[in-house]
């Protein structure tokens, strides 16, 4: 964002101005000035040029200590200007430290766009002015209007506080200002190459201070300059010397490779964050039964990538499946063995292995990707239909599971370590109401404390949120989840922090229908009969005709594979969703049945009558599913 001159970012301390409002005229400086007035130039007889090779009528000792002040002003700007850590810190830190000690007034341009290191700069040469500084007044003091008409620049309008100079300037190949910006060195106002070129900066109706009382400074970076500086004094002060032209390339030089280093820091950041915004789930799904919240956090604002992830994946039955892991490290690399390790967990998990297996092949995935490449990782797999949860650790902090009424239990863990071992599963209760928690370890572990100590007071830390909300309520997903990171203190974020929370609702045996058919010919007869008696039983006899034919349609094409029995099974939430499973590995496509096929129609009256419908291919087979409205739209 452009800032201006008429704003009040360059305003002194009401002591420093008081000193800049009583700086000594010209006719009674005195060798003793301050540090802050001796960078700047002292007085001079004439402007001819004597002014430039340094202050007439000081002695030698005099000039040795003007010069130490003058040193000592770069030093301390660019120390100012090298902690910026963005392009806008780097150019406040340019302003700031340039008004008033050095000028009274900044113009700071940059290449609009900025070229990114190699990248080739766009055509035209256009500069933008992205901020400007200059003296301002505390009017409350004394005579207010005669000492601001005093310090005012040519360049400022008396009458208004708009920007003084121009907002764009497209530099044109061949012109002035060209050919002192390919020149690099700073120059002063009056010479003869930058009467031509301000105009062209500033625009053609802007006066330009006469005398040195203004330089222009190229801002050249490691590969082409990508803007200017212009250094504005008044009238109340000694026109700018030939060493403070010095002074202006230093600071220029500063600024350029600080902005350089800022771009390429941008965009680095910028890549950081996209990569970790995609190896993350943009939103989670909502399978049945189960709700789900996450979290994640970064190490630190300016390392925003990590090797923490999560996930959830619905899993034939209405299963879904719960992930959670940690790759060592939190940088660019980390995040991309994290997103290969997440891809190759949901491609396993679309197989329907158990979690043990799960963990074993993602051992051997990690083992491919380097021997250093060490991860931990948390597979757990839900059931909503038996109300149960199969949960397998490989090295990972253990998950928390909170009852209702407050009890919170850490599972026991499998095996710790990843390569080389079998990894084991444990199978738990998850009864409607309870809440799994799964995290990886920056939550619980920091220089503070050790990880157990951090799982007892996540533990403890559930368990009273739990209790507040009464044995009958479970705590809000989300406020639970917010909850868990305010136990985290100042010095307590080390790593990063992946969370993901899943509030278990399950399905009651009363709304579930399960049966296995035999594969013959009168199987999709039979299945029509099933399915209209569970439709009838739960009210929903509107979705029957259509519930019976898509039923007829996906049983009939699982029988003619099929060589073991088909099952069936109807489950009702707040959709219809039915499953048929069959022995045969083949998936289903749809396919456009021409005018004389007697098949290859079934799918289509599928799309066309489901709200969703899919295949997923089993271990042992596969299953078919569609989903319909518990009421007719």
């Amino acid at each position: 964002m452009t800032e201006h001159p008429t704003s009040h970012e360059g305003r002194q301390p009401l002591a420093a101005r008081s000193q800049e409002r009583t700086r000594p005229r010209q006719q009674d400086a005195a060798p003793t000035a301050s540090p802050a007035a001796a960078a700047i130039p002292g007085p001079t007889a004439s402007p001819g040029p004597a002014a430039n090779t340094g202050p007439a009528g000081l002695d030698p000792q005099a000039a040795v200590r003007r010069e130490g002040d003058r040193l000592r002003f770069v030093g301390a700007a660019t120390r100012r200007i090298a902690r910026g850590i963005d392009l806008d810190e780097i150019v406040l830190g340019l302003c700031r430290a340039s008004v008033p000690t050095f000028s009274d007034a900044i113009l700071v341009y940059l290449r609009d766009p900025l070229p990114v290191g190699d990248e080739r700069p766009v055509s035209p040469f256009v500069l933008r002015l992205r901020r400007s500084d200059r003296l301002r007044l505390n009017e409350e003091g004394t005579d207010g209007s005669s000492e601001i008409e005093r310090l005012r620049l040519p360049v400022i309008d008396p009458h208004s506080d708009l920007t003084p100079a121009a907002e764009l300037c497209e530099v044109r190949s061949g012109g002035a200002l060209a050919e002192v910006l390919r020149g690099v060195r700073p120059v002063f106002g009056d010479s003869a190459a930058a009467r031509a070129a301000l105009p062209e900066l500033l625009g053609a109706d802007r006066t330009v201070p006469t005398g040195h009382r203004a330089i222009l400074a190229p801002l050249r970076g490691r590969r082409r300059v990508i803007g200017a500086a212009v250094f504005l004094r008044g009238t109340e002060r000694p026109p700018f010397e030939a060493n403070d032209l010095l002074v202006a390339a230093q600071l220029a030089t500063h600024t350029a490779l600080g902005i350089d280093k800022a771009v390429l820091y941008g965009r680095e950041a910028y890549i950081a964050d996209e990569l970790q915004r995609t190896m993350l789930p943009d939103s989670l799904p909502q399978p049945t039964g189960v709700r789900l919240a996450s979290r994640y956090l970064p190490a630190a604002e300016t390392a925003r990538v990590g090797g923490d992830w999560y996930d959830a994946i619905p899993l034939p039955g209405s299963r879904v499946a719960l992930v959670v892991g940690d790759v060592m490290g939190h940088s660019m690399t980390s995040a991309a063995i994290m997103g290969q390790l997440r891809t190759t967990a949901q491609t396993l998990a679309g197989l329907d292995l158990p979690p043990q297996e799960v963990l074993h092949h993602l051992d051997e995935q990690a083992q491919r990707l380097g021997s250093d490449r060490m991860a931990t990782c948390m597979y757990a797999v839900y059931d909503p239909v038996a109300h149960r949860i199969t949960v397998a650790n490989a090295g990972h902090p253990p998950p928390v599971l909170l009852h209702l009424g407050g009890r919170a239990e850490v599972p026991p863990g499998a095996p710790i370590g990843v390569g080389g071992v079998d990894f084991e599963a444990v199978e738990l209760d998850a009864p409607a109401g309870a809440t799994l928690l799964l995290y990886t370890d920056g939550l619980v572990e920091s220089r503070l404390r050790d990880v157990w100590t951090g799982i007892e007071m996540l533990r403890e830390r559930l368990a009273a949120t739990a209790r507040l909300t009464g044995p009958d309520h479970s705590p809000p997903l989300e406020a639970l989840c917010d909850d868990v990171l305010d136990m985290l203190g100042p010095g307590d974020r080390d790593d990063d922090i992946a969370l993901l929370a899943a509030r278990f609702d399950g399905i009651a045996p009363s709304d579930v229908a399960y049966w296995h058919l035999e594969p013959e010919e009168t199987a999709p007869g039979r299945a029509r009969r099933l399915a209209r008696r569970a439709l009838s039983r739960w009210g929903l006899d509107d979705l029957s005709d259509s519930v019976e034919l898509l039923v007829s349609e996906v049983v009939t094409n699982a029988v003619r594979y099929a060589e073991r029995p088909v099952s069936l099974r109807l489950l009702r939430t707040d959709i219809l969703r039915c499953e048929v499973g069959d022995d045969a590995p083949q998936l289903p496509r749809q396919r456009r049945a021409r005018d004389m096929d007697e098949g290859g129609r079934g799918l289509f009256l599928v799309n066309r009558l489901a709200r969703r419908w899919g295949a997923t291919r089993l271990s042992t087979g596969k299953v078919v599913w569609f989903e319909m409205p518990t009421r007719v739209q």
